[in-house]
């Protein structure tokens, strides 16, 4: 007789269906063979599960045992068909009842003790079992909070193997997890405030129209001018996620291993922020094993890159795809996966090597070729891409003795909110959440111009060299000037100050 059980794969952030195939033939030599394009790890599970059942005090009849992992053309890597093996293999040997087994989804890696340990990837595959009508879902009790955030789906989360079998056995009871209510999130905490950064009036202003429009931002200004203190604190003006938009984040974090042990469904933002020497692999996902990268890991967050110049061009520049799609596509001989990737990116960089260019309090010591190459190591589609170029210049004393504080975190997301549902009643049934993904006719439509509006805007392509995607930039940035002041139609006020968030444009 064929015992079937049901786990799941990964493929990107989403799970497939795994059927587990148990032969279990007492006549002839024993012997035990794997197949269905199995990983090391998953070929390793054979070594894990037999010590695990022997720790259990479970004994199993000398069989000739074959397990198939199906469909077996797609590869299944991980641990986690530890705990579905050894239950097929208890129920071929009759040692516990098959009919419990048959609609439960299974995951998990086994100790040689027989304790459960999380896995990762554990959402996704609650997800599909609620999509295949399963009955529950087993996990291990590092994962159990991580699966009730799909409501519906009774989630089974016993600390071993033994006490697993018991309660598929009737001999114990084990009561479901609670499932997580996805109508109340509880609000993140960041614990930092904009209130804290003294002046910098013009680059908060920056910040907000950024977070009100989703545009992407580069802060340029000299060492200690606070373009790190003000990036880490753009997630507190940020919308707060929505139920979907979170289970999207936790799925990534889930599929990546980045969930703390006992962790549920992510509520905060993500603000990453990697190092320049990050490889190119790192930062947009890959590897032989495709896995998300720090741009996918920042998903409806932040990316911050600082110090942007002295990332590697070749980073850089695999960054444009993702900046301009919102998704990541990883192809590899055996396989191709698409992570998502929309989030805003922040970047801050030095005026110079020296950082001092342009400064009225320091000298410049940098030479005119030092600078040139400096500079070019942004290259013009990559700079395209980023919808603010704004300065950050050092802060004056004045300013740092003032203890009064402006411009709360709190004050900046109430009108960063208030545009937002403007875009969202705006662009409902589009696809378009905000304004940084206005393209096409929907361009045209909201981001009208008068006539003053497009005398201004010839002049400033003329006179500053402005190319058809900055262009487009300008008009979005402007959209979301208009919204902050509650204006119905972009004016030319609103036009010129979004000229003037793009220094870069005027040979800065």
């Amino acid at each position: 007789m064929v015992i079937r059980l049901y786990s799941g794969g990964l493929e990107g952030v989403d799970a497939f269906p795994v059927e587990l195939e148990v032969d279990y033939v007492r006549r002839g030599l024993p012997g035990f063979t794997l197949v269905g394009l199995a990983e090391a790890a998953v070929r390793e599970a054979k070594d894990r599960v037999f010590a695990a059942l022997r720790a259990c005090n479970f004994r199993l009849p000398p069989a000739r045992i074959t397990v198939n992992l199906a469909p077996a053309g797609r590869r299944k890597d991980g641990a986690a068909y530890d705990l579905p093996l050894a239950l097929g293999l208890l129920a071929a040997a009759e040692l516990i009842p098959l009919e419990k087994l048959q609609n439960l989804f299974l995951t998990g890696e086994l100790s040689l003790s027989g304790r459960l340990r999380p896995v990762s990837g554990v959402l996704p595959l609650a997800v599909l079992a609620q999509k295949k009508g399963a009955s529950g879902i087993v996990v291990p009790p590092g994962n159990q909070a991580e699966a009730a955030v799909v409501r519906g789906l009774p989630v089974y989360a016993p600390d071993t193997l033994a006490r697993c079998a018991a309660f598929l056995a009737g001999a114990a009871e084990l009561e479901p997890v609670s499932a997580c209510d996805a109508g109340t999130l509880p609000p993140p905490s960041y614990g930092l405030d904009f209130a804290e950064v003294k002046g910098q009036q013009a680059a908060k202003r920056a910040l907000e129209v950024a977070a009100a429009g989703g545009h992407n931002l580069l802060m340029i200004g000299p060492p200690g001018s606070g373009k790190t203190m003000l990036a880490q604190r753009l997630p507190t003006i940020l919308p707060p996620l929505e139920f979907e938009e979170a289970l999207e984040v936790t799925k990534i974090y889930s599929v990546a291993g980045k969930l703390a042990p006992g962790a549920g469904l992510l509520t905060a933002r993500p603000f990453r922020s990697p190092h320049h020497t990050v490889s190119d692999v790192a930062l947009v996902g890959g590897c032989g094993r495709p896995r998300p990268g720090e741009v996918s890991l920042a998903h409806r967050g932040v990316l911050f890159l600082d110090e942007l110049p002295e990332y590697r061009k070749a980073v850089l520049e695999a960054l444009r795809q993702p900046l301009e799609d919102g998704a990541v596509t990883i192809s590899r001989a055996a396989q191709s996966v698409t992570y998502p990737a929309a989030c805003m990116l922040v970047a801050a960089m030095n005026p110079c090597p020296c950082g001092y260019y342009g400064d009225a309090e320091h000298e410049c010591t940098c030479r005119p070729e030092q600078l040139a190459r400096y500079r070019s190591r942004l290259s013009g589609p990559l700079l395209d891409r980023i919808d603010l170029h704004v300065e950050v210049p050092a802060v004056p004393y004045a300013d740092l003795r003032d203890a009064s504080g402006s411009g709360s975190s709190a004050a900046m997301r109430a009108r960063v909110l208030a545009a937002r549902d403007v875009q969202r009643a705006r662009y409902d049934g589009s696809g378009v959440l905000c304004n940084a993904g206005l393209s096409g006719s929907l361009l045209e439509e909201h981001c009208g111009l008068d006539a003053a509006g497009h005398g201004l805007m010839e002049a400033a392509v003329r006179r500053l060299g402005l190319s058809a995607r900055a262009y487009t930039r300008v008009l979005r940035l402007a959209r979301t000037i208009a919204d902050l002041a509650g204006a119905g139609k972009i004016g030319v006020e609103h036009l010129a100050e979004a000229i003037s968030l793009r220094v870069l444009d005027r040979g800065k």
